[in-house]
Protein backbone atom coordinates (compact mmCIF):
# COMPACT_ATOMS: atom_id res chain seq x y z
CA UNK A 1 0.00 0.00 0.00
CA UNK A 2 1.27 3.67 -0.97
CA UNK A 3 0.88 6.39 1.14
CA UNK A 4 1.41 10.27 0.87
CA UNK A 5 1.25 12.23 3.82
CA UNK A 6 0.83 16.16 3.23
CA UNK A 7 1.17 18.45 6.01
CA UNK A 8 2.59 17.65 9.41
CA UNK A 9 5.99 19.00 10.64
CA UNK A 10 8.83 18.69 9.01
CA UNK A 11 11.31 17.39 12.08
CA UNK A 12 8.60 14.62 12.36
CA UNK A 13 8.95 13.11 8.57
CA UNK A 14 11.62 10.58 9.11
CA UNK A 15 9.25 8.71 11.98
CA UNK A 16 5.66 9.42 9.89
CA UNK A 17 7.69 6.80 7.30
CA UNK A 18 9.16 4.53 9.52
CA UNK A 19 5.24 4.09 11.13
CA UNK A 20 3.82 3.76 7.98
CA UNK A 21 7.06 0.91 7.40
CA UNK A 22 5.82 -0.28 10.38
CA UNK A 23 2.19 -1.18 8.90
CA UNK A 24 3.83 -2.32 5.39
CA UNK A 25 3.36 0.67 3.39
CA UNK A 26 5.34 2.58 1.36
CA UNK A 27 5.60 6.59 1.92
CA UNK A 28 6.19 9.89 0.92
CA UNK A 29 5.91 12.81 3.42
CA UNK A 30 5.29 16.60 1.82
CA UNK A 31 5.42 19.03 4.53
CA UNK A 32 6.06 21.97 2.58
CA UNK A 33 4.27 22.90 -0.64
CA UNK A 34 7.13 22.49 -3.53
CA UNK A 35 6.46 23.51 -6.89
CA UNK A 36 5.73 20.76 -8.62
CA UNK A 37 3.88 18.91 -6.10
CA UNK A 38 1.31 17.73 -8.08
CA UNK A 39 3.74 15.84 -10.23
CA UNK A 40 5.52 14.17 -6.74
CA UNK A 41 2.34 12.66 -5.66
CA UNK A 42 2.27 9.74 -8.03
CA UNK A 43 -0.52 7.75 -8.09
CA UNK A 44 -1.36 6.37 -4.26
CA UNK A 45 -3.59 4.25 -2.39
CA UNK A 46 -4.23 6.39 0.73
CA UNK A 47 -3.68 10.35 1.24
CA UNK A 48 -3.21 11.62 4.76
CA UNK A 49 -4.20 15.30 4.67
CA UNK A 50 -2.63 16.77 8.20
CA UNK A 51 -4.74 20.10 7.74
CA UNK A 52 -3.51 21.77 10.98
CA UNK A 53 -0.36 22.30 9.37
CA UNK A 54 -0.68 22.55 5.41
CA UNK A 55 -1.63 25.68 3.81
CA UNK A 56 -4.95 25.76 1.80
CA UNK A 57 -3.08 25.55 -1.53
CA UNK A 58 -1.38 22.27 -0.85
CA UNK A 59 -4.62 20.84 0.51
CA UNK A 60 -6.55 22.23 -2.88
CA UNK A 61 -3.44 20.64 -5.20
CA UNK A 62 -3.56 17.12 -3.27
CA UNK A 63 -7.36 16.64 -3.16
CA UNK A 64 -7.32 17.66 -6.90
CA UNK A 65 -4.57 14.79 -7.43
CA UNK A 66 -6.31 12.51 -5.23
CA UNK A 67 -9.63 12.86 -7.09
CA UNK A 68 -7.64 12.56 -10.12
CA UNK A 69 -6.34 9.52 -9.46
CA UNK A 70 -9.06 8.19 -7.33
CA UNK A 71 -7.01 7.60 -3.96
CA UNK A 72 -9.20 7.36 -1.07
CA UNK A 73 -8.36 10.64 1.39
CA UNK A 74 -8.33 10.80 5.03
CA UNK A 75 -8.05 14.13 6.85
CA UNK A 76 -6.45 14.51 10.53
CA UNK A 77 -6.67 17.88 12.46
CA UNK A 78 -3.81 16.60 14.50
CA UNK A 79 0.00 15.52 12.97
CA UNK A 80 1.26 13.31 16.16
CA UNK A 81 2.41 9.70 15.82
CA UNK A 82 -0.83 7.90 17.63
CA UNK A 83 -3.06 9.97 15.23
CA UNK A 84 -1.05 8.20 12.10
CA UNK A 85 -1.02 4.85 13.66
CA UNK A 86 -4.74 5.19 14.29
CA UNK A 87 -5.46 6.04 11.10
CA UNK A 88 -3.10 3.71 9.80
CA UNK A 89 -5.10 1.12 11.79
CA UNK A 90 -8.21 1.42 10.41
CA UNK A 91 -6.96 1.81 6.49
CA UNK A 92 -4.54 -1.17 6.35
CA UNK A 93 -7.02 -3.46 7.64
CA UNK A 94 -9.69 -2.31 5.56
CA UNK A 95 -7.96 -3.93 2.81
Amino acid sequence: MSVVIIGGHDRMAGQYEKICKGYRCSAKVFTQMSANLAKQIGRPDLMVLFTNTVSHKMVRCALDEAKRTNARVVRCHTSSKSALMEILEKEVTEL
